[in-house]
C-alpha cells in the first residue's frame, strides 16, 4: 500500500528526559506522524468516514505524548504509535519521529531525535 496521511511538526511541550530538570521544567518537542492507510474509499466517496480525521489523530498523539512523563523519547514515541493504532482501526502502520531540539548534548547540532515504525500486527 502506498497511501499515507502525514502530520509534520506537531509542536508540544512535555516533561520527558533523563535529567531532573527536564522533568521539572519540560521542553518543546516536535512530532512527525506518517500513517499508512488505504485511502481508495475516501478518494471515491469524498467522505471523512472513509478515512481518519487529522484533528483526531493529532489529539490522540498529543494525549499519548503529554499524558505522562517518560525518561526516554523512544518510550514516548512507542506510546504515541500504540495509541494511534489502538484508536484508528483503518491505520495499518505508523511512523513516529520525535525531534528534541533542546536535548542536553554538549555539542552544536541541528536536530536530534528518534523514529520508530509500528504495524497493526505489532499490537498482538
Amino acid at each position: 500500500m502506498t497511501d499515507r496521511i502525514f502530520i509534520k511538526g506537531l509542536s508540544l511541550h512535555a516533561y520527558h528526559g533523563v535529567l531532573a530538570y527536564e522533568g521539572k521544567v519540560g521542553q518543546s518537542f516536535s512530532l512527525d506522524l506518517e500513517l499508512e492507510i488505504d485511502l481508495s474509499g475516501a478518494a471515491r466517496s469524498d467522505k471523512v468516514v472513509d478515512t481518519v480525521s487529522y484533528d483526531k489523530v493529532a489529539q490522540c498523539a498529543t494525549d499519548a505524548f503529554c499524558g505522562k512523563p517518560y525518561k526516554l523519547i523512544e518510550a514516548a514515541a512507542g506510546a504515541v504509535a500504540n495509541a494511534v493504532l489502538a484508536q484508528f482501526s483503518r491505520v495499518q502502520s505508523i511512523e513516529v519521529t520525535i525531534h528534541k531540539p533542546h536535548a542536553p548534548i554538549a555539542a552544536i547540532f541541528t536536530d536530534v531525535g528518534v523514529t520508530l515504525k509500528r504495524k497493526r500486527t505489532d499490537l498482538k
